[in-house]
C-alpha cells in the first residue's frame, strides 16, 4: 500500500474516534488527539505510544521494541478493524498526555 493511501486508510479507521488530528513531522505524520501526540505514521507503518500496561498486547500480536521497522508497528487486525484500532488509539492518547515516570536520583556512593 503506498504512504498516501495507507495515510488515508487510517484516517477513515480512526474516523469514529473525537479529537484526532494528523500533523506532518519528520517526513511523516505526527497523530494527535485533543493536541496530545500519540502516534506517528511513517513510510507506510503506524506507530502508538505504549507502556508496560499495553506492550503486551503488541508483544501478542508478532510487535517489538521500538526501532522503526515493520516488527513495531501495530498489528494487521488491528489496522483492519475500526473500532479496535480506535480503542488502541484511544489507549495510547491516554499514555501520551500522562507525565513520564520519575526516575529517582542516584544515591551518593552506588
Amino acid at each position: 500500500m503506498r504512504d498516501e493511501s495507507f495515510t488515508q486508510f487510517v484516517r477513515e479507521q480512526l474516523a469514529r474516534l473525537t479529537g484526532v488530528t494528523f500533523r506532518r513531522m519528520f517526513g511523516g505524520q505526527g497523530i494527535y488527539r485533543h493536541a496530545v501526540c500519540f502516534g506517528t505514521l511513517h513510510q507506510g507503518r503506524l506507530y502508538f505510544k505504549t507502556d508496560a500496561s499495553t506492550r503486551p498486547d503488541y508483544a501478542a500480536g508478532g510487535s517489538g521494541p521500538f526501532q522503526p521497522n515493520a516488527k513495531q508497528c501495530l498489528p494487521a487486525p488491528v489496522l483492519e478493524s475500526p473500532a479496535e484500532l480506535c480503542a488502541w488509539a484511544k489507549r495510547a492518547s491516554t499514555l501520551a498526555g500522562k507525565p513520564p515516570p520519575r526516575l529517582r536520583p542516584k544515591q551518593p556512593g552506588r
